[in-house]
């Protein structure tokens, strides 16, 4: 009696481990079939670069910014006026207070994000940006919004003020491929600051104060508003004075010693949207004796575009403007005390 011939059969165990090394369903008609493709090549890597996005460095270290951020959110104004003018729009906004150039910020189809000094958390989380921007006021909260989405933080002006002017336009316009325009913004400010710079030398010397609450203060080269010595050019009327963020602290006698040709004022209070009273701290029988005031040369700085932008290439160059505009005006006599 002869035996059977009797094969060994495949253990399915065996047979699904092949079917998985091969690449699923689709094996089991090579395996019924008796034949088994080559291995395929391992699909490609995605770059570093692609993967990544985009690696900024800023104010505060470097971080990797998605390609063509689409939900912006914006705490700084400074940061609002370069994007306004680059033409990027954004998703939500920071503050309720805006100047002429962007008031269209103003309007509600742009997310409320809380103040420029505190975020709402909750707004952002519901909000779920893939670009957050900060500086100046807000830088302080750099490293609570760096936790929610990839945030950049421009840094403010000082000694160079134009040059910070420039890179953090030239940053955000390389994160929105909008170089282009940057350098065709950047080009126009320059030429029009150095027309500025030729007049000014000439206007004799000028010193800039802040006044609020009654309280005045000065600004020299190197200060928040040193942009006006460092980079229009106005003379020095006051040497020595302390770059700090919030001036030094003087009196109208010290007005009325150092007796500066021109005064360019700030009325912090009118830049906050209260009641300002600048002309009033000034009008006095001291301040009335200096040349600035004999001579009608005490100009009234637009104080929301001054004060709180600052840094924006928009706003430098109303601020720039604003200054040519009062060397233009022919000098004018005006009643002393």
């Amino acid at each position: 009696m002869s035996t059977p011939d009797r094969r060994p059969s495949s253990s399915p165990v065996v047979i699904l481990a092949v079917v998985a090394l091969l690449g699923g369903a689709g094996a089991v008609t090579w395996l019924l079939r008796g034949d088994v493709p080559a291995p395929s090549a391992p699909a490609a890597a995605p770059s570093s670069q692609a993967a990544e996005g985009h690696r900024v460095t800023h104010a505060q270290g470097t971080t990797v910014v998605p390609r063509n951020p689409q939900r912006v959110v914006v705490f700084d104004l400074a940061a609002l006026d370069i994007l306004q003018a680059l033409g990027v729009d954004v998703l939500g906004v920071a503050g309720d207070q805006f100047p002429l150039h962007l008031a269209p910020f103003g309007d509600a189809k742009y997310r409320r994000m809380g103040t420029l000094f505190e975020p709402d958390y909750e707004a952002l989380h519901a909000a779920r940006p893939d670009l957050i921007i900060t500086g100046g006021r807000s830088s302080a909260k750099y490293a609570n919004l760096s936790q929610l989405a990839p945030t950049v933080d421009l840094p403010m002006g000082g000694a160079n003020y134009l040059d910070t002017v420039v890179a953090n336009t030239e940053l955000l316009a390389g994160i929105f491929g909008k170089e282009e325009k940057a350098r065709e913004l950047v080009s126009a400010l320059r030429q029009a600051v150095a027309s500025l710079k030729e007049t000014a030398a000439t206007r004799g010397k000028g010193l800039v104060v802040l006044v609020t609450g009654g309280r005045i203060s000065a600004y020299g080269p190197g200060s928040r508003f040193g942009i006006l010595h460092g980079d229009f050019g106005v003379p020095v009327a006051v040497d020595g004075l302390t770059a700090s963020l919030h001036g030094e602290v003087i009196s109208s006698e010290f007005l009325r010693e150092k007796n500066p040709d021109w005064l360019f004022v700030i009325d912090r209070d009118a830049g906050m949207g209260q009641q300002g009273g600048a002309q009033q701290v000034l009008g006095n029988e001291l301040v009335r004796q200096t040349t600035a005031w004999q001579k009608g040369q005490v100009v009234y700085l637009d104080p929301m575009n001054a004060y709180l932008i600052g840094g924006g290439i928009q706003a430098v160059k109303h601020l720039r403007d604003q200054v040519a505009a009062a060397y233009a005006a022919p000098p004018r006599q005006v009643a002393g005390p």
